[in-house]
């Protein structure tokens, strides 16, 4: 039977981690090795206690928590934000550059949608992030890929020659996702600068930027008394208090780019979920601690991950940060093929490069995404011991 469907939403790939988990519902992994789930860049686990605790005290002793709210966000919470990034970066942020979306996703939708129209192009590093890119093919922009060297930092200077007059923005992740490098503050500031020359808009995602591994501030953008006619920040509450079934994601941009957002916000979702909303607040009023302990154990495992796979042979290691990973495996296999394998040979799953770069982009095939941030010391240790293990898949 046909249907009635958008072109554009045609030609979206499929979503990548759901793909994944029909992998692992369809393979048996090999007896006395139960399934290790990399592919994913989430908490498997419920928020600490006390906040949980405060959670349930919201829902009974709260009722606008049960209503709508400001399609902006809760304006505690805006305030907040406002007030943390003044004194974390170093430069004023007020609350009224500050607004709450339903997850990291939803701000970057909402950004793009007051940004570009169908054919406008979009600057994305490779390997990108997907839905990034899912998102530009759904509303028929291009996704112009730019090439990243060592490190998997992009260059400025690359970006410069990709530019043309349809481009409305430049997007970075930092700590990256995929690839979990770390852009170094001049870098960011190069960015910066060359998007301000074009009259472009500098998206930065910083969802993981409670797990990055300098101490003080990632970078200076803030501190720019311009700031905001250029950059564009998103973040993310999912990550840093285990928040991901509520959806409280957050965009930090002029007022008047959030005066565009609104639109988009009250035709979409209205407003954010209330109980998330408080639940943030109280963890940025109350967590500060719990959270120093969550990056300096998501540390931790990033420095097993780096110390293991430098030991494994064939394997490189391309980029670690954050909650990822990056490799470049030693089989002829493509990744494509390689990746439902390794449910079913090695108890392990996986993301593969494919999933991160354009199809014609040959790289994709040597490489591998895995999300560690799940696993724990010994959880790491046996990934490590079972990648060593592994032979040509099928031999």
């Amino acid at each position: 039977m046909s249907f009635v469907l958008n072109p554009h939403m045609a030609r979206t790939d499929p979503p990548p981690v759901m793909e994944a988990r029909r992998w692992a519902a369809e393979a048996v992994p090999p007896k006395g090795m139960p399934l290790l789930n990399l592919s994913q860049a989430a908490p498997v686990d419920p928020p600490p206690e006390p906040m949980l605790r405060a959670m349930a005290e919201i829902v009974l002793t709260t009722p606008a928590a049960h209503l709508y709210g400001p399609v902006l966000g809760l304006p505690e919470l805006r305030a907040e934000i406002a007030a943390r990034w003044s004194r974390d970066y170093g430069g004023p942020v007020r609350s009224a550059q500050v607004a709450i979306t339903s997850g990291c996703n939803e701000a970057f939708c909402a950004v793009l949608a007051t940004l570009a129209g169908p054919g406008d192009e979009v600057l994305l590093p490779v390997p990108w992030y997907f839905n990034h890119k899912m998102a530009l093919d759904m509303g028929a922009q291009v996704a112009v890929p730019l090439p990243t060297g060592a490190g998997l930092l992009p260059d400025p200077e690359r970006a410069a020659a990709l530019i043309t007059p349809r481009t409305r923005a430049i997007v970075l992740i930092s700590p990256n996702n995929p690839g979990g490098a770390e852009y170094p503050a001049a870098l960011l500031a190069a960015f910066r600068d060359l998007a301000r020359e074009k009259g472009l808009a500098l998206i930065l995602d910083e969802t993981y930027r409670d797990f990055h591994s300098g101490s003080g501030a990632p970078h200076a953008l803030f501190a720019d008394p311009d700031w905001d006619d250029t950059l564009i920040q998103l973040y993310s509450f999912s990550k840093a208090y285990r928040l991901t079934g509520h959806r409280v994601g957050a965009i930090t941009a002029s007022e008047a780019r959030l005066a565009e957002v609104e639109k988009y916000l009250d035709t979409v979702t209205i407003c954010p979920a209330q109980l998330g909303q408080h639940a943030a607040l109280w963890g940025m009023r109350n967590l500060s601690q719990w959270l120093a302990g969550e990056r300096d154990e998501i540390l931790s495992r990033g420095r097993a991950m780096r110390a293991g796979i430098g030991a494994l042979e064939g394997w490189e290691l391309l980029g670690c940060g954050a909650y990822f990973a990056y490799l470049r495996h030693p089989f002829a296999m493509s990744s494509a093929k390689l990746a439902p394998r390794l449910v079913s040979e090695a108890g392990l799953l996986m993301l593969p490069g494919t999933m991160f770069r354009p199809a014609d982009d040959p790289a994709g095939a040597r490489e591998m995404r895995l999300a560690f941030a799940n696993q724990d010391a010994r959880g790491i240790a046996e990934t490590l011991s079972r990648l060593a293990a592994l032979r040509p898949p099928g031999a």
